[in-house]
């Protein structure tokens, strides 16, 4: 087969029956991963893709330069304080990956540490460079050390399955532990005693479904099975509280949640259900001296927060209660206050609880109040603070013109002190970029808002890149990217689409976006890019998002085609109605709770069926399309953007269609940054080679 020509897929016609529907899928066969046919065919696809943008090599290598220029190679993180000691992070110029470090702590203020330079008693905890070695990928699973500081588990992959080696490295000598165990999950607990370690196992459908105690020094086939999630619906995780007084083992479906707790200084003993599972309900818990606090959705859609008696964690009281305009993310309890993360008017904001004027409920809310920030568009998030005992609570913060930035709010003077702004060179100034906030109308007359930043003086309208993803309740909340600015310097408009199934207005916004009512998402973005357009924003608009994302992508690809200049869709999950009809797959069953049950529901399987990007790839013309995988993908399985490519070629006008699979790599892409950096550069070229851009 020719480069210069776009391989065509086999047809080897499979036949499924469905609730009275018979489907025949020509290119099932591209399931097979370990078929040489299989192999061949993306291989060929990778030739075709790299044929047919030879011509953007030049601009690839700009954009790779522009984003490394801007880049401050050899960077550090800003300390966090955990018992005796600073923890932080280095990246050297030159090296993939990042370096855990920690030198020795004295007081509340973080040390004045420079990037090229270690402090005395500095101690390398991990070299990620050093565990990589030649390996073409490499991930960190776990990095947790010990409550006395002595030890490190940690976990590794070389793959990009998501399937890591726990190893254990005495922090006193700087030895290797003999103790090894393949095959575990991400996370993991110490028990108090620092030398009982808690981890999680998988499922042959990749779910965490096991915790498992370890004894430092012990075979790992002498470890013992905690806890066994058989609902296989719900997934299970392992944690710490922050008072490290109690081991949190939680269970929880995309709906349901079940958590269990255990004091800490008393691994062997048994876990104790905090309240029983009833579907519907979901809930988190921490500990705060003398009780808990619940976050939780028991008659409360945007969740509120409960206090419950440490001998009856099961009772619960209300602390601060539902409000149907704020969405309640997150509770965390410190030893002088509380702090709620939060979702009010689609931007996330922080709310403080101080704890020292007494613990009952009116004193609590009477001296509570919300830190204010002084952009119209951003995020913000407590972040770093492994600390009970602190006066200080450390904050993320970014916005789409403001680098991410770490903050530390003084609880006592209530100041927040600018710790450190992620350096872009190259002579970035915020002032010379704007953005803004949109609201499109649906079809459905509802409101939709859409972040907007662009480069003043920017004539328009002007391309534009239009960004969503919409399930899970996970929010796209208004970020940075210095990768971005080689659109924004090159005139181009980016934009987030905020559409239905994410989580930007609330747990109503998710509902409204998910089961049958799906549609909205697909109609939500369309929606936006007709508005960027009527509006004068957008002269042309290419579509882009990731996994579920990449479903959203295939959806407006077949019902809007001609509203978009190009579409980028990253492992995109655009085969969704036969991959949750085969429970065989990894986190079908999970998804069950997310998009509905076909496989026994025939009102969701024809439901799906009729947006499914795979089934639905029509005659018409379609624009350029990008679709970007990974072999090694648990989550969005390799085949099917390849399947969607093969019927894209067989069936549409228009194109053209390309794939890109990354044959040694998973979920996220390629691991270490300047690969991760050059894959991005690839994919900017192509979108302003498909907007017609072509410095």
């Amino acid at each position: 087969m020719s480069i210069e020509t776009p391989p065509t897929a086999k047809k080897v016609p499979s036949e499924r029956v469905h609730h009275g529907d018979t489907v025949v899928d020509d290119y099932a066969w591209l399931m097979a991963k370990d078929d040489p046919e299989t192999i061949a065919h993306l291989e060929a696809e990778n030739a075709y893709t790299q044929h047919t943008t030879a011509h953007l090599k030049p601009l690839q290598e700009t954009i790779f330069q522009e984003i490394k220029g801007r880049t401050l190679e050899t960077d550090l993180s800003v300390p966090t304080r955990k018992g005796d000691w600073w923890y932080y992070s280095r990246t050297e110029e030159g090296k993939q990956y990042g370096i855990q470090c920690r030198v020795p702590a004295d007081g509340e203020t973080p040390p004045d540490l420079k990037a090229d330079e270690s402090l005395p008693g500095e101690q390398i905890l991990l070299d990620g460079n050093e565990l990589a070695g030649d390996s073409d990928f490499f991930a960190i699973g776990t990095s947790a050390v010990s409550p006395d500081g002595t030890l490190l588990a940690y976990s590794v992959n070389f793959t990009g399955d998501e399937r890591f080696t726990l190893k254990v490295k005495n922090l006193v000598t700087g030895e290797t532990l003999p103790d090894e165990i393949p095959g575990i999950f991400y996370g993991g607990a110490w028990a108090a005693d620092g030398s009982t370690f808690f981890y999680t196992t998988v499922d042959e459908a990749w779910r965490p479904d096991k915790v498992h105690r370890h004894v430092i020094g012990t075979p790992a086939a002498d470890d013992v099975l905690v806890y066994e999630e058989t609902d296989e619906r719900f997934w299970i995780g392992i944690g710490l509280t922050r008072s490290e007084r109690y081991l949190v083992l939680s269970a929880g479906s995309k709906i349901t949640s079940e958590v269990r707790i255990l004091e800490a200084d008393d691994p062997t003993g048994e876990f104790r259900v905090v309240r029983p599972r009833k579907t519907g309900v979901e809930y988190g818990i921490d500990h705060a001296g003398d009780r808990f606090l619940i976050l939780h959705n028991r008659n409360a859609e945007n969740f509120e927060v409960a206090t419950a008696p440490i001998e009856d964690p099961g009772t619960w009281t209300p602390l601060v209660e539902h409000r149907e305009d704020t969405r309640l993310l997150d509770v965390e309890a410190f030893a002088s206050h509380i702090v709620v993360h939060f979702r009010r008017d689609g931007l996330t904001g922080i709310r403080v609880l101080p704890t020292e004027g007494g613990t009952d409920r009116d004193a609590l809310l009477a001296a509570a109040y919300e830190i204010p920030f002084p952009e119209p568009i951003y995020d913000v998030a407590p972040s770093g603070n492994p600390e009970f005992v602190t006066g200080r609570l450390r904050l993320g913060y970014a916005s789409m013109i403001t680098p991410p930035s770490v903050y530390d709010f003084d609880l006592r003077s209530r100041e927040l002190i600018l710790l450190k702004r992620r350096p872009v060179l190259g002579g970035y100034d915020p002032d010379d970029y704007e953005q803004f906030r949109e609201w499109a109308t649906a079809s459905d007359g509802t409101r939709v808002p859409i972040s907007i930043a662009v480069k003043k003086g920017t004539e328009r309208p002007a391309p534009t890149v239009l960004y969503g993803y919409g399930s899970y309740e996970i929010s796209i909340d208004p970020s940075f990217s210095v990768a971005r600015l080689s659109l924004l310097d090159r005139g181009f408009v980016f934009a987030i689409a905020h559409v239905r199934g994410g989580g930007e207005m609330g747990r109503r916004w998710y509902e409204d976006g998910k089961f049958q009512h799906k549609k909205n998402t697909f109609t939500d973005f369309v929606a936006c890019a007709e508005h960027l357009k009527a509006t004068g924003w957008s002269s042309s608009v290419v579509a882009r998002g990731g996994s579920a994302g990449g479903l959203l992508m295939g959806a407006v690809a077949n019902l809007a085609p001609e509203l978009f200049a190009g579409v980028v869709a990253e492992v995109p999950f655009v085969d969704p109605l036969t991959s949750i009809l085969d429970p065989s797959l990894p986190l079908t069953v999970i998804e069950w709770d997310e998009w509905g049950d076909p496989l026994h529901n025939p009102d969701v399987y024809h439901y799906m069926k009729s947006y499914s990007p795979y089934e639905n790839v029509s005659g018409q013309v379609y624009p350029p399309i990008l679709a970007i995988t990974s072999l090694n993908d648990t989550r969005v399985l390799y085949h099917e953007p390849a399947k969607w490519v093969a019927r894209l070629r067989e069936v549409a006008k228009g194109g053209p269609f390309l794939l890109k699979t990354e044959m040694g790599a998973g979920h996220g892409g390629r691991s270490g940054r300047y690969d991760s950096w050059r894959e991005e550069a690839f994919t900017l070229s192509w979108i302003l080679d498909t907007s017609k851009v072509t410095q």
